[in-house]
């Protein structure tokens, strides 16, 4: 779905490249995440592969085609979701989407239809201009579904949400998955991220310091221990952590199980963010 080489992009009058050789690719269907903190270069490569920057180096194929040779036509297969999107904000949410939607030859679900399914459906004739930051992210992302669109760019899409609308754009964009679309994620959460990415790449500096799935990163980076916490003889909650490999064979484990004390168990497996900070040496 998308092929990166050498990619490096310089801004003008800046003495350092935003993005300095880049290369990965995406598969049709999956859902990859651009991580790194704020400065890192993920909107800049995301602003290329979506034509808006123009004059880097490098190669970038979007659906099988150089991002230079397509032209209008290429917005009617893409999505865009914008961390801070625009609006016109005397028009109500309803008349925005149906501006944009106007826009498309491709049609997909109706305004009225996606205002519901991002949970605005009960503001659908509010000026935008009274909307919050997490509505607008919301009205975004709605707008980003006009066009039934095979290719997905979403930029921060929890930001400014709640827990429950936050994961209810989660739920959303793991329907688009599932729809057979292909999502490319920029943010910094890495909790997001470890839930909806098939891989993430870590992005510091405008270069790429690591690509893989989320799972064998953990695996790789994480310690092989079983953290058990437990209660015993009345002296308050106790921790021992036993070696992960033959745990089924070890005699104080399969005590502790016997005795029916236990309170919690968890793998020692490393977190994203954990992972993220020993492999670039950066906090995000």
């Amino acid at each position: 779905m998308i092929e990166v080489e050498q990619l490096s992009y310089t801004y003008t009058g800046a003495r350092q490249p935003a993005i300095r050789d880049l290369t990965f690719s995406i598969a049709a269907g999956e859902i990859f995440g651009f991580l790194g903190p704020s400065g890192a270069g993920k909107s800049t490569t995301q602003r290329i592969l979506i034509g808006l920057l123009r004059g880097y180096s490098g190669r970038v194929a979007v659906l099988g085609r150089d991002v230079t040779g397509w032209g209008a036509d290429y917005y009617q297969y893409i999505g865009v979701s914008f961390e801070l999107p625009n609006y016109f904000t005397k028009l109500t949410a309803l008349e925005n989407l149906t501006y944009f939607g106007a826009l498309y030859r491709r049609q997909g679900r109706s305004p009225r239809e996606l205002l519901d399914t991002v949970g605005l459906g009960d503001s659908a004739d509010v000026l935008v201009a009274q909307f919050s930051k997490g509505m607008k992210n919301r009205l975004g992302i709605a707008r980003a579904l006009l066009n039934d669109p095979d290719l997905l760019f979403m930029d921060e899409p929890t930001s400014g949400l709640d827990p429950v609308n936050a994961r209810m754009v989660k739920d959303l964009i793991k329907a688009q998955q599932e729809a057979g679309k292909t999502v490319f994620l920029t943010t910094h959460n890495m909790v997001v991220a470890d839930e909806l990415c098939d891989r993430v790449a870590f992005l510091v500096d405008g270069e790429i310091k690591l690509v893989d799935a989320p799972r064998d990163l953990k695996l790789r980076y994480g310690r092989p221990m079983v953290s058990v916490d437990f209660s015993a003889n009345g002296a308050g909650p106790q921790r021992r952590e036993f070696p992960l490999a033959e745990i089924g064979s070890n005699a104080e484990f399969l005590a502790l199980l016997g005795r029916g004390q236990l309170e919690t168990i968890h793998t020692q497996e490393a977190t994203l963010e954990e992972i993220f900070i020993d492999v670039t040496g950066r906090a995000l």
